[in-house]
């Protein structure tokens, strides 16, 4: 290279190229650690601070978005060990269940105690169930909606799903979970949880454990109703 032409270098040095030429050697500054006595980098709020001020921030930063990522794994992983006792406990009450009504007296006894809620109904479609624990079937209009979705629902739910589970209790009631009871598509009937509290049972929160105690029940009283009838 000429004198002439590396005076007129500078020239032709343009921001771009300089970028492309540190990011194709990310090792210049450790190979020339001088430049960073001088070289300073515009801060959002005023001021300048060293390369290597802004390097150590940028790693702080990134450090606590993954503490806090690591936090939030931990609440999940804390929050399905929650559950997992919830439907162990739960299956082993099932398991001492004589008949049909025992299920449905231990599962309501298993809820107020775990999930805390102050209202437990279950109700079962079918004539053979007895007047505390039937559906009647000019409530099943209600629940329409409900076995259609084929997943719980949460929140303020409406008022005469409500009124056919709780009764004149549903006045009281300001958030709800509704679970549909169903096998292989055939309706069983509905479990019904309730809470003074509109905050209690939100709409966004999750069904896992709804999900799994649907199904836990469901297999219980479909276990208990065929033996009965073959026994008789």
């Amino acid at each position: 290279m000429t004198a002439s032409s590396a005076q007129t270098e500078p020239d032709y040095l343009t921001d771009a190229l300089v970028e492309a030429y540190l990011r194709d050697h990310p090792d210049f500054f450790e190979r020339h650690e001088s430049v960073l006595d001088v070289l300073h980098v515009p801060h959002p709020a005023g001021g300048s601070i060293s390369l290597i001020e802004r390097q150590v921030r940028v790693l702080r930063d990134k450090h606590g978005a993954l503490e806090q990522r690591l936090g939030e794994l931990v609440d999940h992983a804390r929050e399905n060990e929650r559950v997992g006792s919830h439907l162990h406990r739960l299956a082993c009450t099932l398991m001492q269940a004589e008949d049909v009504d025992a299920v449905l007296a231990l599962t309501q006894e298993a809820l107020r105690d775990e999930v805390q809620a102050e209202w437990v109904s279950i109700r079962l479609i079918g004539a053979e169930h007895g007047e505390l624990h039937q559906l009647p079937a000019a409530d099943l209009n209600a629940f329409e909606d409900l076995f259609g979705r084929g997943r719980p629902q949460c929140g303020r739910l409406p008022r005469p799903a409500l009124e056919a589970l709780f009764g004149a209790e549903a006045e009281n009631i300001g958030s709800a979970i509704l679970m549909p009871l169903a096998v292989d598509g055939n309706r069983i009937g509905v479990l019904g949880l309730g809470s003074r509290s509109s905050e209690r049972f939100l709409p966004d929160m999750g069904i896992y454990f709804l999900t799994h105690l649907g199904e836990l029940l469901t297999a219980s009283i479909r276990y208990h109703g065929d033996r009965a009838r073959s026994s008789v």
